[in-house]
């Protein structure tokens, strides 16, 4: 931190050797003055001559994107002037925990890394509480420009029948991983309206905010009520009304919809090919119909009727 402030951002990903010359040793007396305790810590990890002059601009490169606000290197300095004792090291760590629980995100999202074809949906995505998750859950980390009402855009996107029909022609395999993903067609936020925000997130919210562990992501969305609570039948007309919403978004027709929820609806009963096949067989066997599309062509209707 204190190289950066001393330096300014890198040019072009890294500092010059003239940077590193100017810099190092001005910083070098600071934490010799300001941090002791920290420089007694570089000793004794070997960070001493010309090791300084290739660590701290490297460190000033990796940390860019985390840099400590002035009352953190406050804190820090405070720490580093008292005598090393038990009592100050718990007092650190105390410290340390606050700080990680601050710059930590409040809820994560990610999607099932495994697939296959007897699923539903290929893509599987959700937002979660901060809990630690292995490799098969992938994770999206959300730029801080982007707003958390187009993070729930995202989301509802990720999950709709039109995003699933076109993540079907990429995947080969079982597995959904980042270079996968990234080639699907997402819609960037910039393709949002506030119209369609409105839309959007209370829909997303209530079909995602079901417990109090993902309280803090209803509080960015702006909700500060209770959970919703686990309606089947609810939660079938929101997602229809989502998958309606989302195929107008990409521009398509009813008819184009209508393929993508069942060919054999637009081509005739002996046409061959079947894009939601265990979801139909699983909806005829359980209510009778494919209830899914009556339900989005009925929102789809809905909604062009305003």
């Amino acid at each position: 931190e204190l190289f950066r402030r001393e330096a300014g951002e890198p040019p072009a990903d890294d500092y010059t050797d003239m940077q590193r010359m100017r810099v190092t040793p001005v910083v070098e007396t600071r934490i010799a003055d300001e941090f002791p305790a920290c420089a007694v810590a570089l000793r004794t990890a070997k960070v001493t001559g010309k090791k300084i002059y290739v660590e701290f601009p490297k460190w000033g490169v990796r940390d860019a994107s985390t840099p400590l606000e002035e009352d953190e290197l406050a804190i820090l300095r405070r720490f580093a002037l008292q005598p090393s004792n038990d009592a100050r090291d718990h007092a650190i760590l105390a410290e340390l925990d606050g700080w990680m629980d601050r710059r930590s995100p409040r809820w994560l999202m990610g999607w099932r890394d495994i697939t296959n074809a007897t699923n539903e949906r290929t893509v599987i995505a959700s937002v979660m509480p901060r809990v630690a998750v292995g490799n098969k859950i992938p994770l999206m980390h959300p730029s801080p420009a982007v707003s958390a009402q187009q993070v729930a855009a995202l989301l509802g996107n990720l999950c709709t029948l039109v995003f699933d029909f076109a993540s079907r022609q990429k995947i080969g395999g079982t597995t959904l991983n980042y270079f996968l993903l990234k080639q699907f067609p997402a819609l960037p936020p910039d393709r949002y309206t506030t119209v369609d925000l409105d839309f959007i997130v209370p829909r997303v919210l209530e079909l995602t905010y079901s417990a109090h562990d993902l309280v803090d992501w209803a509080r960015d969305l702006g909700y500060t009520g209770a959970p919703f609570a686990w309606d089947a039948g609810r939660r079938a007309q929101l997602r229809a009304e989502l998958d309606a919403y989302y195929a107008r978004l990409y521009g398509l027709t009813r008819d184009e919809l209508r393929y993508i929820l069942d060919p054999s609806d637009v081509m005739g009963d002996d046409y061959p090919s079947e894009t939601f096949r265990v979801l139909k067989k699983n909806e005829t066997s359980a209510y009778g119909e494919y209830r899914t599309r009556r339900l989005v062509l009925e929102a789809w209707d809905a909604q062009a009727a305003g």
